[in-house]
């Protein structure tokens, strides 16, 4: 579909719910024993639950446990994250736009996991109940989704960053990896990977004895790796491309949330044919005269006007089963009326 090269609301919609659907899917497949890679998640039972205020419960004493197999989401959400946004290293305007409906997909597969429980106990006393994490029917987070398109934001690119994860400060670094700690205040300038190679190797030159080890072979515990920074600079890079905030077009609207859908440019006209995006246009298509959605004929017909006619279809009906092993229909002719789009 060449309407994804257009950074319209549509085009954020298919990236939210492909990588919703990616995590949603590795997760379930986790708990079910699909993948070899992971497992359910156990994390919950680490936990203690909550005691329950409910009438008869003993005061500190809970009346459900964890237990089951729980979806694994953090299994899930990293997969998606490392293969569906593979190719977006946030450098630009529409790579941002798509990392953020990435991550808006993945954020209500999220928050819609649910506790399930099963009750134990003599004749389904319900003693006790087991309960654990399931996540939600992929349904439910798909009308989440398409709630968020009908309401999705316009936006531009402003020059802030989330305050999690500031592109700007250097975390402190291990002083098992190089030595020493190093912090840079978010106001400091960082210097790049030539400046840092030029430091690093900018010493001066001491005179030694040549029986003597050289001055460079001997561990110095206040010299910092070339590796380690690089490394460290790669991650940095890489964790930090989720740290930005998309501002809204309009200055009056609030900035999108985690889990609102946005675009760039507004959407082209789904009314006409354009071979060159993909779009079929309208003209002739059946359309619902009774809906006000969608599929209405007022919105479908883009204002065109429709045309109603009635027609015979022959359709098979009063099906019934024959032993062994048979299905006989009749042939019933009904008359329907269609509406299509001029």
């Amino acid at each position: 579909m060449r309407l994804k090269f257009y950074s319209c609301r549509e085009t954020g919609f298919i990236y939210a719910i492909t990588s919703a659907a990616v995590t949603h899917s590795v997760a379930r497949a986790c708990s079910e024993g699909s993948i070899e890679s992971c497992t359910c998640d156990y994390s919950h039972q680490s936990r203690s639950p909550q005691t329950s205020a409910q009438a008869g419960s003993v005061a500190g004493v809970r009346d459900w446990e964890w237990g089951g197999c729980s979806d694994n989401i953090g299994f899930g959400f990293k997969f998606s994250r490392e293969f569906v946004d593979t190719g977006e290293r946030g450098r630009n305007l529409r790579e941002k736009m798509n990392l953020h409906n990435n991550e808006a997909g993945r954020a209500h597969v999220q928050s819609e996991m649910r506790q399930e429980c099963k009750c134990h106990g003599m004749s389904g006393s319900c003693t006790v109940k087991t309960c654990w994490m399931r996540l939600a029917n992929f349904r439910v987070i798909g009308d989440n989704l398409k709630d968020r398109f009908d309401g999705a934001s316009r936006v531009m690119m402003t020059n802030s960053i989330r305050p999690s994860g500031s592109a700007n400060t250097i975390a402190n670094v291990s002083p098992n990896a190089v030595g020493i700690t190093t912090a840079l205040s978010p106001n400091a300038v960082i210097p790049n990977n030539y400046d840092t190679d030029r430091m690093l190797n900018d010493e001066q030159p001491i005179k030694h004895h040549p029986n003597m080890a050289s001055p460079n072979s001997l561990p110095n515990p206040h010299t910092i790796s070339r590796n380690s920074i690089r490394g460290r600079q790669r991650q940095g890079k890489k964790n930090n491309r989720y740290h930005f905030q998309l501002k809204p077009l309009n200055p009056d609207h609030k900035p999108p949330g985690i889990k609102d859908i946005v675009y760039l440019e507004p959407s082209p006209s789904f009314c006409e044919k354009n071979l060159r995006l993909g779009i079929q246009g309208t003209h002739g298509r059946q359309c619902n005269d009774t809906s006000i959605g969608v599929d209405g004929c007022d919105l479908m017909c883009c204002g065109r006007g429709y045309r109603t006619q009635e027609v015979i279809v022959v359709e098979r009906c009063a099906c019934t089963f024959h032993w062994c092993c048979e299905v006989k229909c009749k042939l019933c002719r009904t008359k329907k009326t269609i509406h299509t789009c001029l």
